[in-house]
């Protein structure tokens, strides 16, 4: 993600705050398409702008930051970085624990907002990667489990041995050309038969 392309949303109930993260992240490169005074409505404005990051203050009114990074983190909405004033390592794990993936601590500059970006969208990319191998790990595993409950019902209703089994579920997969768990599927939903 080039930094001309990376849209990012600002929420910091402090006006004159906001206007100056806003103000640097534009001088950077970003593309700020919202500005939220507060939790509850930052969610709203991520949910319809789509963006890349989200600032995030801590405390603000309505709704904290923590409890907003938490919803858009369990989401997947987007990478979020956290702006406060407390550098305590337990805020920072807190903020950690709500899912966010960079943290900038109040007074800022422009040079502690670059590396924080890449930082966090470099993590959120890796977070991203990481459950889609999850999912597709999961996708695989329904899909031996469908194969091996066809291969058992061919073995007990048409008495195959699992090797045959095995084999004509290969056959019937190949002859539709489907997948092989899809062959199983359709076995088990009776759409095809030995």
């Amino acid at each position: 993600m080039s930094e001309a392309t990376t849209r990012v949303i600002v929420a910091e109930d402090e006006a004159v705050i906001r206007m100056d993260l806003v103000e640097m992240l534009k001088e950077l490169g970003y593309d700020v398409v919202a500005e939220a005074f507060n939790g509850e409505r930052a969610v709203e404005l991520v949910r319809q702008h789509r963006p890349d990051l989200a600032f995030l203050d801590i405390a603000m009114p309505v709704r904290d930051g923590l409890s907003a990074a938490e919803e858009i983190s369990r989401d997947n909405l987007c990478a979020v970085v956290m702006v406060t004033a407390f550098s305590q390592r337990d805020v920072a794990m807190k903020a950690a624990e709500a899912g966010a993936v960079g943290y900038v601590v109040k007074p800022f500059t422009m040079a502690d907002l670059e590396p924080s970006i890449a930082l966090a969208l470099a993590r959120w990319r890796q977070i991203q990667d990481l459950q889609g191998q999850v999912e597709a790990l999961g996708d695989r595993a329904k899909a031996r489990e469908e194969v091996e409950r066809a291969k058992a019902v061919l073995q007990e209703r048409f008495g195959l041995s699992e090797p045959e089994a095995f084999s004509w579920l290969r056959k019937a997969a190949m002859d539709r050309r489907i997948t092989l768990s899809e062959a199983a599927t359709a076995l088990l939903s009776g759409q095809v038969t030995p």
